[in-house]
């Protein structure tokens, strides 16, 4: 019988979600809208047609700003809408 428990050894987390978009707004408190812009191709016609989804992220220290290009990884739902925080700033807005 072995002496080993296969119960502490540490389990492997999933690997997230990461998109990149643009911070549209950043006017609540903790929160960004982030656009993520996406080519997929049409079914029938097999064309490119753009598609865009907004994501909202959790910003806790109010530091992106409107214009920005961010990462956003997916976690637990920190609100009705909210499943995504912020992970960086990639490239800030032009001033």
């Amino acid at each position: 019988m072995s002496t080993e428990n296969t119960n502490d050894a540490p389990k492997a987390r999933k690997v997230r979600k990461v998109m990149r978009g643009t911070v549209t707004s950043n006017k609540m408190d903790k929160t960004l809208v982030v656009q993520v812009d996406r080519k997929v191709r049409h079914p029938l016609y097999e064309k490119f047609v753009s598609r865009r989804t907004k994501l909202y992220a959790h910003d806790e220290n109010n530091e992106a700003k409107v214009g920005d290009i961010v990462d956003v990884t997916q976690t637990r739902p920190l609100s009705k809408l909210k499943s995504w925080r912020l992970l960086r700033i990639v490239q800030a807005a032009q001033a």
